[in-house]
């Protein structure tokens, strides 16, 4: 039996590959998009068990670069549900002092959808209990090239350095997550086992929750199970065990 002493801290950051909505609504004989919706509701009731929990900031993956390759009425489908839940969701994240951030090339997003976006965030900017995340056209793989990009503009105007002061922490001032801390807890729902290309830099020492459970019907249990497992968990960041128990302070500096 786990000593409870020896517990984790509740994760500051969960990131959550929502996965399985289309095979809810397959299951069910229904449309891939009412899973969508389904999915929708199950991101209200997780960030409310997050902030009963006690976890800061919850980054939902909500749209990657693959996704433009799925069907055209899908992806419409999925951006007319993002503007909707915006609108909808305004006022409540505002009541519950929620800052909506999004990451990921934004600016490529419908017109419609990426105003409702940018009057959302606008509007929560000064909230400060908690922090929601959309990773929307969003992937690892390119955040790397813009963070290179922009790296590489900063040396040519004197901001940054390529010599031996260079280090990780000055090129993560150039990620899309630069004011975030890095997820302590992945989860994926669905029962499939990888990450997507999902803030691959970011999670290098994330602790991974994968569970069957279709994203529709992940709730507060879920989340709260997963919580539990992490928290069960030694994270060791390189170093070894009795070095972490003798001097856990320091695990999060080794790289």
């Amino acid at each position: 039996m786990t000593n409870p002493s020896a517990l984790l801290p509740v994760p500051t950051h969960v990131a959550i590959i929502m996965d399985g909505n289309g095979r809810w609504a397959k299951q069910r004989g229904l449309p891939r998009i009412e899973g969508h919706r389904r999915g929708v509701e199950s991101v209200r009731t997780v960030l409310d068990a997050a902030r009963a929990i006690g976890i800061p900031v919850v980054t939902l993956y909500a749209f990657s670069v693959e996704n433009w390759r799925r069907p055209e009425d899908e992806v419409g489908g999925l951006m007319d549900l993002l503007e909707t839940f915006l609108g909808r969701e305004k006022s409540s994240l505002l009541k519950n002092n929620v800052r909506l951030r999004a990451i990921g090339r934004i600016e490529a997003l419908p017109s419609r959808a990426q105003a409702a976006l940018r009057d959302t965030i606008a509007a929560t900017a000064h909230c400060t209990a908690q922090t929601l995340v959309l990773a929307l056209n969003y992937g690892a793989r390119t955040e790397v090239l813009d963070a290179a990009r922009d790296y590489a503009a900063a040396v040519v105007a004197g901001t940054a350095s390529l010599d031996d002061t260079a280090s990780w922490e000055g090129f993560a001032r150039h990620l899309y997550t630069r004011d975030l801390p890095d997820p302590d807890l992945v989860i994926r729902t669905s029962g499939e086992t990888r990450v997507s290309n999902f803030l691959l830099l970011q999670a290098a020492y994330a602790e991974f929750v994968f569970t069957p459970v279709l994203w529709p019907d992940f709730g507060r249990a879920e989340l709260e199970a997963a919580v539990a497992d992490y928290r069960r968990r030694e994270r060791r960041f390189g170093q070894t065990g009795e070095q972490v128990t003798l001097s856990p302070a320091l695990a999060p500096t080794i790289i």
